[in-house]
């Protein structure tokens, strides 16, 4: 076994220093030397829910060096800039993963943290750690041009946003609105101005408008005011529901023109809707969740071309309490990024 050292989950919103075994590399792995990874809700939300037995190490969206690699290895070479995401392997053989979409394995894909490996049934321990194994074909080699410490987040947060913007062929001629302007909304509208759409943001509040159109929108709604609210009425080609917490959906279903589509992809419990809601305009309601191989490295090369990153605020992992803590109170414009360097070699 390979050692390295991390941080643990030691309670909610809190982690400890920790000693990490990784597995010894198999012919398709590479090790990474972590330098950069994401705070990510998700992370706060497995650190709430667990209960053991093993150890919880969060961390699924990073940036790192390859140094080392398993005797197959091809398409990677120590010293390599590379990034990994939330998936780390799938079947491979269901329908899903022959188009592409290992996101959607049939067989459930292996998460970076907290999943179960293929070939020996361990958990697997994310990335809040200085170096992790991975197989080959889940790294992804990070163009030059993308700042490793901003394009981390790309990863989770940013993948989760540009799948269902280019499934949904976004482009010049469609109008885009953004609900919720946090981690994954703020990337929805970099990303969708980036693609020429006309773009808007709702929120709840005035705060974040001139944010909002620095990031690339083109108009603001307050989703508090009605009057506003009553005159976006059916605008919208896509609407992107960024918002985590419990809600209605009717509400900005409202805003979606003929033929669009709601596509939901903060919030993951149980929704209840009118079937009518849907039925008056043939609307859509829709959801996604991270990305396909062809997908991820697809938005790696836009990002590194068009110059769209992740707002970050960088710290020190040894400050990844006060992160998750500010996570928890979204006191973050727009995503917290930890260093790993401190962690030494």
């Amino acid at each position: 076994m390979r050692t390295t050292t991390g941080w643990r989950a030691a309670g909610p919103n809190h982690v400890e220093h920790t000693v990490i075994k990784r597995r010894d590399l198999r012919p398709d792995d590479v090790a990474v030397r972590v330098d950069y990874c994401g705070v990510c809700h998700s992370d706060l939300q497995a650190m709430r829910g667990h209960v053991g037995p093993g150890p919880l190490v969060p961390g699924h969206e990073f940036t790192g060096v390859v140094r080392d690699t398993g005797a197959e290895v091809s398409s990677l070479r120590i010293g390599d800039r590379v990034a990994v995401g939330n998936i780390v392997d799938s079947c491979g053989e269901c329908a899903m993963c022959a188009i592409g979409q290992e996101n959607f394995c049939h067989d459930f894909p292996t998460l970076t943290y907290g999943g179960t490996d293929r070939h020996d049934s361990s958990t697997t321990l994310g990335a809040y750690s200085r170096e992790y194994v991975v197989r080959e074909a889940f790294a992804y080699r990070l163009p030059d041009g993308l700042d490793p410490a901003s394009a981390a987040p790309l990863m989770c947060a940013g993948v989760t946003v540009w799948e269902p913007l280019r499934a949904l062929d976004v482009g010049p001629s469609s109008r885009v609105a953004v609900v919720g302007f946090g981690g994954l909304g703020h990337l929805a509208v970099k990303f969708a101005a980036a693609l020429g759409a006309a773009t808007t943001v709702i929120s709840r509040t005035e705060d974040k408008r001139e944010d909002a159109h620095r990031l690339g929108a083109h108009d603001f709604i307050v989703s508090a005011d009605s009057e506003q609210m009553r005159a976006a009425r059916e605008s919208f080609d896509v609407v992107i529901d960024t918002v985590s917490a419990p809600h209605d959906l009717s509400y900005y279903l409202g805003l979606v023109a003929l033929d669009g589509t709601l596509e939901v992809l903060g919030y993951l419990g149980e929704v209840t809707l009118p079937v009518t809601d849907l039925l008056l305009g043939r609307k859509k309601l829709g959801a996604a969740g991270s990305g396909g191989r062809g997908a991820t490295a697809e938005m790696l090369r836009f990002c590194a071309d068009s110059g769209v990153v992740p707002e970050v605020e960088v710290l020190p992992s040894s400050q990844a309490d006060i992160a998750l803590d500010r996570l928890d109170r979204n006191d973050v414009r727009y995503r917290f990024v930890l260093d790993l360097s401190d962690l030494g070699e």
